[in-house]
């Protein structure tokens, strides 16, 4: 096997073997606690410029297929393991990880110390980093290597939502009859999640990152969805302009993960870099409202900045945070008191994760049920 290294930006260095393709490969570096679904973090388009660490210590046992992944492709720019599976068990496998990481040209690395690389990033935070293996990871030296990770780009302030988008509208077809026409805007969708409205009735008009309300709008839907996706919410102001226009028509809206960030500043809210992000399958968050506890599956690294004594004023009226991590207490959920309008910050379609989030889209439908005023204030 091939020398490899795990080059953080603080210094910190791993040593370990090719997994993968070989090569080297940049971005920032995080980590996921979900013990399944390897193959769904792998191609979800919020991860684009990140390298994700599994804290599960066997990741491939059962190979890859062609019905599991969330996009066309692998998303993640670079991927740590701590024991690579050496035969793919299962009978939907069509192939092994490794052999799927090397014909998509995603750069690995297996460590056995990715449980000294989680606590070390608990403790520092995410950071760039980057892998380097083959003759890559042995010709400049270590001290050439960390110049090179400190020279690449920062996730604060990068755009990346329109690089993972479709570039082409494209509609899912609802499944049965046909209720509700959603406009959903791509930021980094995951296939699952059109498909989970689908089962609702709803047909899915899917639209690139930079649709402009116009566009939006002049499919007359019943309701309008912001997807989750990568990057600094930030940098999206395209994407809170459009929102910004849905809002002011009155129609029904509902945002995950990257969607709520996009919504929060929208309203006039401010959006900051978590410390090491929220990633996995396993992440405990209450509706203040019910008291009730979902586990949910998480990817993010940004969250929206609110006050959650109370309600607070935006443009569109009084609105309050709905939601909050129990273990952290961050910002997890808003909506709108007097318009149609809500958010999570997690991820309901379940894939990869729990389904006990699974119920907010039927919220969602109740919400295209209700009439809508006529005029430009509805």
């Amino acid at each position: 096997m091939s020398p490899a290294l795990l080059v953080l930006e603080d210094g910190r260095v791993f040593h370990g073997v090719a997994y993968g393709a070989e090569g080297e490969t940049f971005g920032e570096m995080v980590f996921n606690t979900g013990m399944t679904g390897y193959q769904e973090t792998l191609t979800d388009p919020s991860y684009a410029r990140q390298i994700v660490a599994m804290t599960s210590p066997h990741i491939g046992n059962t190979g890859v297929n062609g019905e599991d992944p969330e996009s066309r492709r692998i998303q993640v720019a670079g991927y740590v393991v701590r024991e690579p599976a050496r035969v793919a068990s299962n009978w939907r496998a069509t192939g092994s990880l490794g052999s799927a990481l090397r014909d998509q040209g995603v750069v690995g690395i297996a460590v056995h110390g990715t449980r000294a690389l989680t606590r070390h990033l608990r403790d520092r935070g995410a950071m760039r980093a980057a892998i380097f293996s083959g003759t890559d990871a042995v010709a400049p030296g270590e001290n050439a290597l960390l110049e090179r990770v400190r020279q690449s780009p920062s996730m604060e302030g990068a755009d990346l939502a329109r690089d993972v988008s479709t570039k082409e509208p494209y509609v899912v077809q609802a499944r049965g009859e046909k209720r509700y026409t959603v406009a959903a805007v791509d930021l980094g969708i995951k296939s699952m999640t059109p498909y989970r409205m689908s089962e609702r009735g709803c047909e899915v008009h899917v639209l690139p990152a930079t649709s402009t309300t116009e566009d939006i709008l002049a499919l007359n839907p019943d309701g309008v969805f912001f997807s989750n996706g990568p990057g600094d919410p930030a940098a999206a102001g395209y994407a809170v302009d459009a929102l910004k226009g849905v809002l002011d028509a009155g129609t029904p809206f509902f945002g995950i993960c990257f969607g709520n960030q996009i919504f929060g500043r929208a309203l006039g809210l401010g959006t900051y870099k978590l410390r090491f992000g929220h990633r996995g399958i396993n992440q405990p968050v209450q509706d203040r409202t019910t008291g009730k506890v979902d586990v949910s599956a998480h990817n993010h690294g940004f969250a929206v900045d609110a006050p959650t004594d109370g309600p607070f004023d935006t443009p569109y009226g009084p609105g309050e945070v709905s939601h909050v991590n129990l273990n952290d207490g961050c910002v997890e959920g808003l909506r709108l008191l007097e318009r149609p309008a809500f958010s999570v910050q997690y991820h309901p379609e379940a894939a990869a994760g729990p389904h006990d989030a699974s119920g907010l889209f039927d919220r969602f439908c109740e919400l295209m049920e209700r009439p809508r005023p006529s005029g430009g204030d509805r």
